[in-house]
């Protein structure tokens, strides 16, 4: 077989179903293993779209997400997925397609060093300039991309080693290698902690979601009362209905979940990475931090735990929470009942009668539509802040929010990938600056027959950042947008669509758009 069928069969036995990706002639190989094999090819309208869904693939299910791309424009493109995927440590793998080996030491047609380029957006990165590594940077690849802390990886493969026939075979996909049990005497000092904090605080990172460490963290905030905080990307570690969820850092109108943050004297950091949000703006002195994680903490002046479990955190927690039980260790929860009261008092908002609406005012309506395991992706603007600060979530992985990178333009891309890997109604959340970036690929999720609901905020604007610089300067510049008719637009690719004109009209379309079919809803925002 050729080194391109090789390859495939490589991603066979890793378990991968779809391909996304754009075509190019140096691919040519590529494209047809790829169509003789039991994966799905997916023909995106723009690479970074075919990133993108790979990233949410990959955040969602655990399993590298798989995108492709050709040498040159095409592997720019790519970029910006990728790197929104390793900063918001979701597994992905990709695949660019390079000129032969015989140019590459000369400037030649579209040909640039994509390994260094994407060098600093991946764990691992290699050219597969020979049949015979083929089969071992395959499986290198996806155990990298895959082993936590996860992130992407790429693969680059020259088209003439793509024909080159060769009697190599995959290699076989093994278990992923677990995280370490925690240290009994690091436990004893995080007891300890316990044993002498008044007022201790959770903070629920992404970690604790994606290393499935949901279980055990639920049962140790059920056994000591202690309640949870969650960074955006952490929502839904805890689930929100419970008593002990303070939602995220900065929900309620008062931000008040960060000055519990501010006024306890014991923090445990549970999966957080500082990319997530930055420790700087907290006023914790005299607090002990503990750092509960796969890796060590990051160096930083503002968040310099004085403990560190470097371990397994659902076995951290099991442990904790066991011991816990034991001694009947509990906390007053007098010291933060209140402060979820009116957090809750802030969530509840009443939309309008008449448009403009408010992002706040339509997610207690989208809540109460859809089902605790359904899915909403957030893109990245002004709605995105309210999303996470106000959007009652109560299952992990069903709020999916990009704050790493934070890289507008992922939710169409996003909710094709979602609606592929899950099983319930995905919603999409983007605004009409975001949208415009990747709605293109609502003819590949058509295509696809894929269904799911998008939510266009639309205020003609770059809100966020024309909200941050009247918050700066008392005025805005070179945000405003015009926009077309999004309904007449999406109405195009043959969807239906949506735009309200009143409170009722915004509550029975959202009901109607949000029912296992491809659709749209414009709404007019403040």
């Amino acid at each position: 077989m050729k080194v391109s069928d090789l390859l495939v069969l490589c991603l066979e036995r890793e378990g991968v179903e779809h391909v996304f990706g754009l075509p190019g002639e140096e691919m040519e190989d590529l494209l047809f293993s790829l169509r003789d094999s039991e994966i799905t090819f997916v023909p995106v309208r723009h690479e970074q779209g075919a990133a993108f869904m790979a990233d949410v693939h990959g955040r969602l299910t655990g399993d590298a997400g798989v995108c492709l791309a050709t040498l040159g424009p095409g592997a720019t493109n790519l970029v910006t997925g990728v790197a929104d995927a390793h900063l918001d440590k979701s597994p992905l793998v990709a695949i660019t397609a390079q000129g032969g080996l015989e140019r590459l030491h000369q400037e030649s047609h579209q040909a640039i060093d994509v390994l260094r380029m994407f060098e600093p957006v991946t764990k691992w990165n290699t050219q597969l300039d020979s049949p015979d590594i083929v089969h071992e940077s395959v499986r290198k690849a996806f155990k990298i991309a895959e082993y936590e802390k996860p992130g992407a990886t790429h693969l680059e493969l020259p088209e003439d080693v793509a024909a080159v026939e060769t009697g190599t075979r995959p290699l076989e996909r093994r278990e992923r290698i677990p995280a370490p049990a925690p240290n009994p005497d690091t436990l004893d000092r995080v007891k300890t902690a316990l044993r002498d904090a008044q007022q201790p605080i959770v903070l629920a990172g992404n970690g604790a979601v994606r290393t499935q460490a949901v279980p055990q963290l639920r049962e140790f905030v059920a056994v000591t009362d202690i309640p949870v905080v969650s960074t955006y990307m952490g929502k839904g570690a805890v689930s929100d209905a419970d008593e002990r969820s303070l939602m995220t850092l900065e929900s309620g109108s008062a931000k008040e979940p960060t000055s519990l943050i501010d006024d306890s004297d014991l923090v445990l950091a549970i999966g957080y990475d500082i990319a997530e949000h930055d420790p700087g703006e907290w006023d914790t002195e005299g607090a002990q931090f503990v750092h509960i994680d796969s890796e060590p903490a990051e160096v930083y002046e503002a968040y310099d735990p004085g403990i560190e479990v470097v371990a397994d955190i659902g076995r951290t927690l099991q442990s904790l929470a066991n011991w816990c039980r034991e001694v009947d260790l509990s906390v007053d929860i007098a010291w933060y009942a209140n402060v979820r009261r009116r957090i809750l008092a802030d969530v509840d908002i009443e939309p309008a009668d008449d448009p403009p609406f408010t992002v706040r005012s339509v997610l207690p309506i989208l809540r109460e539509i859809l089902a605790p395991e359904d899915v909403l992706i957030s893109d990245v603007g002004s709605h995105k802040l309210a999303i996470a600060q106000n959007f009652l979530t109560y299952e992990p992985n069903t709020c999916i929010i990009s704050n790493g990178l934070a890289s507008m333009g992922i939710a169409v891309p996003g909710g094709l990938a979602a609606d592929l890997a899950v099983d319930a109604n995905v919603v999409t959340a983007t605004g009409d600056g975001g949208f415009m970036m990747n709605a293109a690929e609502i003819e590949t999720a058509t295509r696809m027959d894929c269904r799911f609901t998008i939510l266009l905020f639309n205020d003609d604007d770059y809100g966020l950042i024309s909200d941050k610089q009247v918050a700066h300067t008392g005025e805005s510049f070179g945000t405003g947008l015009s926009n077309p008719d999004f309904v007449r637009f999406a109405e195009s690719f043959g969807i239906k669509s949506y735009r309200p004109g009143s409170a009722d009209e915004l509550r029975s379309q959202l009901r109607s758009a949000v029912n296992g079919e491809m659709s749209l809803v414009e709404i007019p925002v403040e």
